[in-house]
């Protein structure tokens, strides 16, 4: 039955992955169509005005060379000239000397420096055209040239930089849906975490009762003190437990708790409910004090959840987990050591996501429900900081003092 039900949470986890996934292609194919689609115009818009500027070019050199062409002809090649409103152009002699400038923005005390900055960029993205000015038609040694340079309008300029400005949008409304989605998702995800955990704690109370029953029953009938003493702990531990589960969904009170005698806690009880194949070894003085703001019960929790991965990837051989506390100048670190079987480096990340598990059953919320009792009701942290099979599994927890 769990590993059907781990199935499907794995099933919906990886279905949502290739929603986002499609996503992304379909905002990739849009910017490229977009982009091939923008050039194409940019390229046509490019020919145009060339073709605009030897046309302007050509009108320049009629209107120098033929001064007996009609009034008509005169009146037609005027009004090429004055329709380049939009095409920046400079026109230079055989020395370089600027003769004229057209559409091209400065005023009287920067003239100079702004047409020699746009004449270099001219030059350096096209070749001129060339404007003979012949004394005599018939003979092409009496030339001299004038050369037309220009740059793009403002218009294929932003027609360039459109494919940008639109995959920008893109992006944008990318994140904008995925992080409604995450957000949509996460609430979610915590309904089904809360109504879970409640109706957990709820159908565990009748069991419990019975249980305090029994273990009373079998006080009269002076059974083995030590067998009592441990079915006792036992029940009072499930009597933790469904309090740790009905706290899930609602903001649990912190109050100031030696953190070194709440670990020694856990790991005393946990000792003898283990392997006795697997030791555990706690690197720090249980008397030391250091209270912390903890919700007792959800921080044993935590702390429980990563003895028993750490005991299922040991697995049935002989192994050691170490417990160290480090205490730094504003906060403490707790590091819990395993040398199991290890995991790879891919899933860091997602050991901590719902429904990951290594094991054959369970539900794969343990490290999940841990990362939310560390960072969002404990203001801390939680990660795996290395892997080595074989060798240390390292899960680091930090707390603010």
């Amino acid at each position: 039955m769990f590993c059907n039900q781990n199935s499907e949470i794995l099933d919906i986890y990886f279905k949502k992955k290739r929603w986002k996934q499609f996503l992304l292609l379909f905002a990739v194919l849009i910017g490229i169509g977009s982009l091939l689609y923008t050039n194409r115009l940019v390229s046509e818009v490019s020919n145009e005005e060339r073709i605009k500027i030897e046309h302007w070019a050509e009108a320049t050199r009629l209107l120098v060379t033929q001064p007996r062409i009609n009034e008509e002809i005169s009146t037609f090649l005027l009004q090429i000239l004055s329709n380049n409103i939009t095409i920046p152009l400079i026109i230079v002699d055989e020395e370089g000397e600027i003769m004229l400038d057209k559409n091209i923005r400065y005023n009287d005390k920067n003239r100079e420096k702004v047409l020699k900055r746009n004449l270099g960029k001219m030059k350096a993205k096209q070749q001129p055209i060339e404007i003979p000015q012949c004394r005599d038609v018939q003979k092409d040694s009496d030339c001299e040239f004038q050369y037309l340079y220009y740059k793009e309008s403002s218009l294929q300029t932003s027609l360039r930089f459109y494919p940008i400005f639109q995959l920008l949008m893109i992006v944008i409304f990318i994140i904008a849906a995925y992080v409604a989605f995450s957000s949509a998702r996460k609430s979610e995800q915590n309904l089904v975490w809360i109504g879970m955990a409640k109706e957990t704690a709820h159908q565990l109370g009748t069991p419990i009762s019975s249980l305090i029953a029994w273990v009373e029953l079998l006080r009269d009938e002076a059974v083995n003190p030590s067998i009592l003493e441990e079915l006792e702990k036992d029940t009072q531990r499930l009597e933790k437990i469904t309090e740790r589960f009905s706290k899930v969904g609602s903001q649990p009170e912190l109050y100031p708790e030696n953190i070194y005698a709440l670990l020694q806690q856990s790991l005393e009880y946990l000792k003898k409910r283990i392997s006795k194949k697997i030791e555990i070894k706690a690197h720090f003085e249980a008397s030391r004090e250091l209270y912390l703001p903890i919700s007792s019960s959800l921080f044993s929790w935590v702390i429980e959840n990563l003895i028993r991965n750490s005991v299922d990837a040991i697995e049935d051989q002989p192994g050691t987990i170490d417990v160290y506390v480090t205490e730094k100048e504003k906060e403490v670190h707790i590091e819990v050591v395993d040398n199991g079987k290890g995991l790879s480096k891919s899933k860091f990340k997602t050991i901590f996501e719902p429904g990951f598990t290594t094991k054959k059953r369970g539900w794969g919320l343990g490290l999940s429900l841990s990362k939310r009792i560390i960072e969002n009701y404990h203001n801390g942290k939680i990660h795996l900081k290395s892997s080595e099979p074989r060798k240390a599994t390292v899960f680091q927890i930090i707390l603010k003092k």
